[in-house]
């Protein structure tokens, strides 16, 4: 009996530490049950990672970081071990990345794997490539922050002109401007008031004058008769036509005085010789007329 007890004693701190085993390495996340491999990847900077951080390969848990080597003296100063599923086999070209495991979360490692056939294979134990994934707070900084610094470095820019301009002349000089156009602007509407009160109506007066007149103008138009008018007027016309055709005839006296040479010479000398007859009768009048009761002619 003495030894039954003893030995059920430790029988139940062998199974105590047994589930604490379990317990500690399911509250870990590891999977005891089933086989792993071992691989390692050196980084300069963990950006928090530790020891239990998941490993994925697209977005699946398969492994967890086992443990973390650190050397100061060396530029890639973190040695991280970690363990993944035996049936997940890596390629050549497979990568391994730190990224960022949500924003409260903290980082983890992702297995970048290659797509397509590749016969050579990384083995438990070997070193993987490495790289870093910027996450969102990276992106942040990288990005929005550095495009809010140079808009803030913009705005103080911007600040410090107005303040230059506040400072000097320029603004008073431009309100100065706006208030004389204002002025102007006023004066303006007033003249234009006086102008819609006074000249506006008389114009519109003399306007419905002036319409009024031309009414009564086309009323006389449209009472007359323009066919007989034109008619009249055909006729006129019509006579003034047999004038010129007369007149261009060499039948008629006028075409003969308008259109024969020899006529208008004959006259020419005509008048020629009457105006020498009635010089020489104004020099000489006694060759031409005689009246004497004594006497005789003068030759």
């Amino acid at each position: 009996m003495k030894y039954s007890r003893e030995i059920k004693v430790g029988l139940l701190a062998i199974l105590a530490i047994g589930l604490l085993y379990f317990g500690f390495n399911f509250l870990k996340g590891v999977n005891i049950f089933s086989s792993t491999n071992s691989y390692l990847g050196k980084f300069s900077n963990l950006n928090g990672l530790v020891e239990q951080s998941p490993v994925y390969v697209r977005g699946y848990k398969v492994g967890q970081v086992d443990k973390i080597i650190y050397n100061f003296a060396d530029a890639n100063s973190f040695t991280v071990h970690l363990s993944v599923n035996k049936d997940i086999v890596l390629p050549e070209g497979t990568r391994l990345a730190l990224i960022q495991d949500g924003l409260l979360n903290g980082s983890a490692l992702e297995l970048q794997i290659p797509l397509g056939d590749n016969s050579n294979h990384y083995v438990s134990h070997d070193t993987l490539p490495t790289c870093v994934v910027p996450g969102l707070i990276d992106n942040l900084q990288d990005g929005l922050l550095g495009n809010l610094s140079r808009t803030v470095e913009k705005i103080d820019s911007v600040v410090a002109i107005i303040n230059s301009q506040l400072e000097g002349d320029h603004l008073k000089q431009t309100l100065s401007n706006v208030e004389t156009i204002s002025s102007n602007l006023r004066t303006t509407s007033a003249d234009l008031k006086v102008l819609v009160h006074t000249k506006v109506p008389s114009i519109i007066n003399n306007v419905d004058t002036v319409i009024t007149d031309i009414k009564v103008v086309s009323a006389q138009l449209s009472q007359l008769d323009i066919p007989a008018t034109m008619n009249k007027v055909d006729g006129v016309v019509e006579k003034a036509d047999e004038l010129i055709a007369a007149a261009n005839s060499k039948d008629g006296t006028l075409g003969l005085l308008l259109n024969d040479k020899d006529l208008y010479v004959n006259i020419n000398n005509t008048i020629t010789s009457a105006d020498s007859l009635l010089v020489d009768l104004k020099a000489h009048p006694k060759r031409y007329v005689h009246f004497s009761l004594f006497g005789k002619k003068d030759k």
